[in-house]
């Protein structure tokens, strides 16, 4: 009978045993994927956070390249429009100044054909006015007056101007303080308007270039006359600037008569060169 129950409860004992091993390896397995589940989380969240910091620093240094880019374009803006700025302004302006009729010609002398205001002859239907500083553009036009048969009207400041005016070089000088000042371009002419005028249907009107303008004392003619059924043409002369918008400046001033294009030439032009651009007007 003992024997039995010393069996029996040697039995139970191994039963709680089993029991209790089976329950601690169920707890320990538990617990180990608890852990895995934890740490698996962890390494997600480290591989996520890695992510987005990646996803950051790349949007940041997209950024900076856009700005790089950016300040790249607008520093070449900046440069070109610098670069234009000083193309346009350069240092034209020596050609554009009285300089321009003076060229290494010398002024010329003795007698010329011009008409004075009182004897204008009306033989002709063409008329060549002009003004001329150092001689260039009267060599011209009366080259132009040959050619044409036509006559010779010269304007005469009332005031000559001396060397010492037409030196752009000085700022003090004359022509220096009336291209400052455009109130004291109205230069008065000894005569500003021709016998027989109704008589001329074309008229040359020359000058030399100043500050990339006609001469201002041609200004002063072009506002005492009517062109009114005229065909006028004007030619200018110059060192090296071009006719310029000196030209149309002088037709929007008139106001009337059919303005042409005109011609430029250099200082101390070939009187062919002159005769050449004349006959190819067709008058």
């Amino acid at each position: 009978m003992k024997a039995k129950k010393v069996i029996s409860m040697v039995l139970v004992s191994v039963a709680a045993m089993s029991l209790l091993a089976g329950c601690s390896r169920g707890a320990g397995s538990s617990q180990e994927e608890t852990q895995s589940e934890t740490e698996a989380a962890a390494t997600e969240s480290e591989t996520e956070a890695a992510t987005t910091e990646s996803e950051t620093e790349a949007a940041a240094s997209e950024s900076e390249e856009a700005e790089t880019a950016q300040s790249e374009d607008s520093e070449e803006t900046m440069q070109s429009e610098d670069e234009e700025a000083t193309a346009e302004t350069g240092s034209g302006e020596l050609e554009e100044t009285p300089q321009s009729e003076t060229g290494t010609e010398a002024v010329q002398t003795g007698d010329t054909q011009e008409a004075s205001a009182d004897d204008t002859a009306s033989q002709g239907n063409v008329l060549v006015v002009y003004y001329s500083a150092t001689g260039n553009t009267e060599a011209v036009a009366n080259t132009i007056a040959e050619a044409t048969g036509g006559d010779l009207f010269e304007l005469e400041p009332a005031e000559p101007y001396t060397d010492a005016d037409l030196d752009w070089t000085d700022e003090e000088s004359r022509v220096s303080q009336e291209y400052a000042d455009e109130s004291l371009r109205d230069v008065e002419l000894v005569a500003s308007t021709v016998d027989n005028w109704d008589s001329y249907d074309t008229v040359f009107i020359g000058y030399p270039i100043w500050w990339g303008i006609a001469a201002w004392p041609v200004d002063s003619f072009v506002e005492n006359n009517d062109f009114t059924g005229k065909t006028v043409i004007p030619f200018a002369t110059s060192s090296s600037s071009g006719m310029g918008e000196s030209g149309q400046l002088l037709a929007d001033l008139a106001g009337t008569g059919d303005w042409q294009e005109g011609q430029r030439f250099r200082s101390g032009a070939d009187e062919a060169d002159v005769q050449e651009w004349v006959n190819g007007l067709g008058l």
